[in-house]
């Protein structure tokens, strides 16, 4: 991988890293998602139904859906996570994959969620074209809106019920 590209996955200049499909499998083992709501065509999990960035998931409906969302993780995931918990309160499930920013504003809205569970370890996250890269630099939270039922994943984290 070039330095450049490496260089993007620690910073705001590229927003299109994959979920790892160990990640997104056993979440969807759960959860059984219908929509990708923030995914390009080359790394959408659910290529059936998704929304492009052409689609603007953020002016989207997402009622009526299980929604995936491993947000662009620039200035724009205030945006993502603002919107999914809005679509919460619609009664959506929402499952968002994002850093483990406590000390964020935008995470004020991940403590409304009813889970959180932190990644143990660094997500090894996928460029564009499905190739491995190094670790990110940051630690990983999945962030579930409205799912009460209790659940097992497969991969190490910290569950935390709110």
């Amino acid at each position: 991988m070039a330095k450049k590209d490496i260089k993007g996955l620690f910073s705001s200049e590229n927003h299109k890293w994959e979920t790892p499909d160990l990640i997104f499998n056993d979440l969807n083992r759960v959860f059984n998602f219908t929509l990708d709501v923030c995914a390009t065509n080359k790394n959408t999990k659910i290529p059936e139904n998704y929304f492009s960035p052409a689609d603007n998931g953020l002016e989207k409906d997402w009622q009526n859906n299980v929604c995936f969302m491993n947000p662009p993780y620039g200035r724009d995931v205030q945006d993502w996570v603002k919107k999914a918990y809005n679509e919460s309160l619609k009664g959506t499930t929402v499952v968002a994959l994002v850093p483990a920013r406590t000390d964020t504003k935008w995470f004020q809205d991940c403590w409304k969620a009813d889970y959180l569970y932190f990644i143990k370890g660094r997500v090894k996250f996928k460029d564009e074209d499905g190739n491995s890269t190094g670790s990110a630099t940051f630690p990983s939270v999945l962030v579930i809106w409205n799912y009460k039922e209790n659940f097992e994943l497969n991969f190490e984290g910290k569950l935390i019920k709110l």
